[in-house]
């Protein structure tokens, strides 16, 4: 059962500022309780007053998936990117997408490209392998990383922080090289 006491708290702060940024914490519980068009209507209505919010543009992007919207749900998603372009949530969103649609190797990259930031999510690995399996593309997942001794040291957050780009760059880079592949592989066999 939802609790819906949360929900009349989040409602009243809401109503009582329409300009609070409590709209995505209310939007989000109403996507939670499969109530999306609730979740919908306020997700716009406070994005309309806080625009870069970007955990309020991945709830309004799952609820309008959930109600399967993609195009709106895509756009949502890829302007959170546009946002936070390390936002595992707009990836995550985005390679689900994908694979709804059945666009494979977009679905691959995007969570490849997750795969770079949460490193030991075991339903990552296995959808990246299943995925590559799929499209007969031979995949090497990264290593785990233990956490850096640094990273709580002055200086850490930065090397940290450096460290994650150079991963993303090289994580997209071989996802453009596996997309390059699986088309190469289809325009020699157009049959398949």
């Amino acid at each position: 059962m939802a609790d819906h006491s949360r929900i009349d708290e989040l409602r009243r702060r809401v109503d009582a500022d329409p300009a609070s940024i409590a709209f995505a914490q209310l939007a989000e519980e109403y996507r939670r309780i499969g109530e999306y068009e609730q979740a919908v209507r306020i997700g716009r209505r406070g994005l309309a007053r806080h625009p870069d919010y970007v955990s309020a543009r991945v709830t309004l992007g799952r609820a309008l998936f959930a109600l399967g919207d993609l195009d709106g749900a895509q756009a949502e998603f890829a302007l959170a990117r546009r946002i936070a372009p390390d936002n595992l949530a707009a990836i995550r969103g985005l390679a689900e997408l994908h694979q709804r649609r059945g666009e494979l190797e977009e679905a691959l990259g995007a969570y490849r490209a997750a795969l770079t930031l949460a490193r030991n999510d075991p339903d990552l690995q296995s959808t990246v392998t299943e995925l590559a399996g799929a499209l007969g593309i031979e995949v090497v997942l990264p290593p785990v990383e233990p956490p850096s001794p640094s990273a709580g040291r002055a200086g850490g957050a930065t090397r940290a922080n450096r460290d994650r780009t150079a991963r993303t760059v090289r994580a997209l880079e071989r996802w453009l090289e596996a997309i390059l592949e699986a088309r190469a592989r289809r325009e020699a066999d157009p049959g398949r």
